[in-house]
């Protein structure tokens, strides 16, 4: 969970005027062959970094079922336990939308849910779907990637991600690739 993540959170909060923000850590991206962090340590720094957000919150519905996290199921879960009725915004990146036509029953998820895609630096949005909602938001150039590196190479993360979160990456030594190297941080 870094600076840029809260960011965006904060603007679409406001531009769509939600109610609240859920942060769903996933337990197993589907779309992923690798997963650098355990979903335990992502669960902690998302709880971290929102801490003082009155109208943000973090679940584990998908850390919970284990196994491969299919947004489709837990929407379902979701709508389950806040009501049919309730309006729900599936908010992901735009470097998302390549990859979207592999999404387990996408349709499915259109109707469950308004999906909004926040445009990201250095990706073009190409004939988009007409159910999505495009938010152009002068997002921050910040990427969990860029930041497992900058620690695993010693560099300091104080302006990429919350205090907290710097903290916890810094005592639990996550994304230090080298014994014994204590990241400057």
């Amino acid at each position: 969970m870094h600076n840029g993540h809260l960011y965006v959170a904060e603007k679409v909060l406001a531009r769509l005027c939600l109610d609240k923000i859920i942060f769903i850590p996933t337990y197993l991206p589907p779309h992923k062959n690798i997963i650098p962090t355990p979903a335990r340590h992502r669960y902690n720094m998302v709880r971290l970094a929102i801490a003082n957000h009155k109208k943000f919150e973090v679940s584990q519905v998908e850390i919970k079922r284990k196994g491969k996290s299919y947004s489709v199921e837990t929407l379902y879960r979701l709508k389950k336990k806040y009501g049919r009725r309730t309006e729900m915004f599936f908010i992901t990146g735009s470097d998302s939308l390549p990859d979207l036509y592999k999404w387990k029953r996408l349709r499915k998820i259109l109707e469950l849910a308004k999906f909004v895609v926040v445009k990201r630096p250095g990706f073009v949005i190409k004939n988009p779907p007409r159910r999505l909602i495009i938010i152009d938001i002068k997002a921050k150039d910040i990427s969990a990637s860029r930041i497992r590196k900058r620690v695993s190479q010693g560099r300091v993360i104080s302006k990429l991600v919350p205090v907290k979160v710097r903290d916890y990456i810094k005592q639990h030594k996550l994304y230090s690739t080298v014994r014994g190297l204590t990241p400057l941080l």
